[in-house]
């Protein structure tokens, strides 16, 4: 079977900045108390006018012009997000019929802030079973659109933008993508959520999560290093879920990587932005050591919940 692989990204931002000082003037809170427990300083928020599509189609163009692609060319086109207001048609049919990609199936993936690698993993199964030899894959979220700005708690997390993949066919099934570790903790299911109404509000057990995050996952991550046939002294550099800056910290600690470890911390400028963040995290390029990088193969590690995915870069 084929193996695939990452061709080219994009990503897209929007231009406001929404600093810790300007959530002091919103919310009870305080640049100290935020970075003690989150370690954001900045965040982007979309305007009023700028849609999960906009986003999603702005990081999709700039990742398909890099890769040299024509639109047709791309088979399968997939949006990963749980923030989008339109149900239907798909996000990814509406990103698709922007950038003229003609015959591509699509269709959106909601599994919250793991929705970019399983997304990636799925594009990833479609190609080796031969449905497909180029796909965009795309993370985008608006999470201010379910922010409750009342709440300090979580607020001061979240954020929005979108990050896009071209995948493509690699000659050798051990090429580029690989070695996925996945499945579900339905004892938890409820610790991030967006439920009960047409229009919810994010709401999340922050403790449970911090400790899920902090004591289940290095377990995760060195197995899907062994399924690589590698150990985690071996790793050139680690992407996780950018939902805080604190589990990202312990994680680190948990696995023993080598000092010179590159560590993706992009939160600490672009905030939570759930699907959108690990695309986002590998190519904005805010690391430990302010080390510039570049995947050149991906080990995928993720839990089925929404607070609770990551990628391993791998040399």
């Amino acid at each position: 079977m084929p193996g695939t692989r990452i061709a080219a990204m994009g990503h897209h931002q929007p231009s406001r900045v929404l600093s810790n000082a300007d959530l002091e003037q919103m919310v009870e809170t305080s640049d100290d108390w935020i970075r003690q427990r989150t370690g954001i300083a900045t965040r982007r928020i979309a305007g009023a006018g700028e849609s999960v599509t906009d986003m999603a189609a702005a990081a999709a163009a700039k990742a398909l012009a890099a890769s040299g692609l024509a639109p047709a060319e791309i088979g399968l086109m997939t949006v990963a997000t749980c923030s989008a207001v339109d149900r239907c048609p798909s996000i990814a049919a509406q990103v698709a019929a922007r950038l003229g990609i003609p015959s591509a199936v699509c269709f959106d993936l909601n599994n919250g802030c793991a929705g970019f690698t399983t997304a990636l993993a799925s594009a990833d199964h479609a190609f080796r079973a031969g449905a497909a030899r180029h796909a965009l894959v795309v993370g985008a979220e608006k999470m201010s659109d379910v922010t409750d700005w009342s709440d300090r708690s979580t607020c001061v997390l979240l954020a929005d933008g979108a990050g896009a993949a071209v995948i493509s066919s690699a000659e050798a099934a051990h090429e580029g993508i690989g070695c996925v570790v996945w499945g579900s903790d339905l004892t938890r299911g409820n610790a991030v959520r967006l439920q009960d109404s047409w229009q919810p509000k994010f709401a999340q057990e922050g403790q449970t999560v911090f400790r899920w995050a902090t004591t289940e996952l290095p377990a995760f991550a060195e197995e899907a290093c062994r399924r690589a046939g590698i150990a985690t002294t071996d790793l050139a550099a680690l992407v996780t879920h950018q939902a805080n800056l604190r589990i990202i910290e312990a994680l680190t600690r948990r696995l023993a990587l080598r000092d010179d470890v590159v560590i993706a911390r992009d939160v600490v400028d672009s905030g939570n932005t759930s699907a959108a963040s690990v695309p986002l995290a590998v190519q904005t390029r805010r690391a430990r050591r302010g080390t510039s990088w570049r995947p050149r193969a991906a080990v995928q590690l993720r839990r089925r919940l929404s607070w609770a995915s990551q990628v391993v870069a791998c040399p």
